[in-house]
């Protein structure tokens, strides 16, 4: 049997068509075309096409005019989102935004929606934030009231996100942190433990009244606190440290006057010490005194008795004055 052989300039020519219809449909999207004339979105074939030089998708921008349309903004145009797409926006976000803000009655222009989102906020989600408020919980606040008890708070902070202060406002931590601020300030002007407890909500209305979500991006709907715990009693330890450090001092004084008075024990010893030197040195000179005056001839041998004699006579009577003890008398 012989073999059709099948020419090859057909198959060629066949691909060279497929391939040159799939370039043109891809820079010029026919279909999401028709899709914006059907929906009443006004874009041309040629602009598609130039989005696409322009290496900017052209079913992103259709599909956010198409949406917009749908929803009543028209007031974006073609080039305010692709300029927006180009300086690194999502435009996504903003155009689901802006259609939530103005079903919602919320004020919120297109600069404005680009602007929160170049600023790197997510613009869908404050939105969502404004008509549905946000509850944040603060970590556990430590606090002491006056008479030395340790409370313990938890709260609960309802706030909403304030379109006209995301660009430039404070976020979430700054929240938090006023927020225990507050709680730490009213706990520890109270005179008693015992008042906290059974009035919390002198606690939230004090720290509302301090207006903390000046500069923030949220503004405070409500303060409400969860819980509140019983710590320690801070007042006794600190009492008891006191305590302990005038002991410590007391003793370290103390010890400085016993070292005063065992260094002015020995100074007296040592001037003793020094006193009987100096007597036994002038005794050792008496005798040598006597011999000098026994050879000038100045003392006689009557006048060394006399004197011996008056010695014995002032040794008797010192014993003779001092006390003798009795001796026991034993029976037989």
């Amino acid at each position: 049997m012989e073999m059709t052989t099948i020419p090859m300039f057909p198959l060629i020519l066949l691909g060279a068509v497929v391939l040159l219809l799939a370039i043109f449909f891809y820079y010029v999207p026919f279909l999401l075309w028709i899709s914006a004339k059907v929906s009443g979105v006004n874009i041309s074939l040629l602009q598609l096409f130039l989005m696409r030089i322009r290496k900017v998708p052209p079913y992103v921008i259709a599909q956010a005019m198409i949406e917009a349309h749908k929803a009543g903004l028209k007031s974006l145009t073609r080039d305010e989102l692709e300029a927006h797409y180009l300086a690194g926006g999502h435009v996504e976000k903003v155009v689901h935004a802006l259609v939530s803000a103005s079903k919602a009655n919320i004020d919120l222009s297109f600069q404005m929606a680009t602007a929160i989102d170049l600023a790197g906020r997510d613009v869908f989600e404050a939105v969502q934030m404004s008509v549905n408020p946000k509850v944040i919980n603060t970590p556990p606040v430590t606090a002491v009231a006056k008479d030395g008890i340790q409370l313990i708070a938890k709260a609960r902070v309802t706030v909403r996100a304030n379109i006209k202060q995301l660009v430039g406002g404070a976020g979430e931590e700054t929240i938090l942190a006023r927020v225990g601020e507050g709680i730490v300030s009213s706990i520890g002007s109270s005179d008693s433990h015992k008042t906290v407890l059974e009035n919390p909500d002198s606690i939230s209305k004090l720290v509302l009244r301090k207006g903390l979500d000046a500069g923030t991006a949220f503004e405070i709907l409500s303060i409400d606190i969860a819980d509140i715990d019983i710590g320690k009693n801070i007042g006794a330890y600190l009492q008891m440290d006191q305590a302990e450090a005038d002991k410590n001092i007391a003793q370290a004084k103390a010890e400085e006057r016993r070292a005063m008075a065992v260094a002015l024990e020995q100074e007296m010893k040592a001037k003793a010490q020094e006193a009987r030197a100096k007597v036994i040195e002038a005794e050792a000179e008496v005798p040598k005194a006597m011999a000098e005056a026994f050879r000038t001839g100045n003392l006689g041998v009557m006048d060394y008795y006399r004197m011996k004699n008056i010695e014995a006579d002032t040794s008797m009577r010192d014993a003779i004055a001092k006390p003798t003890a009795t001796p026991n008398k034993t029976i037989k």
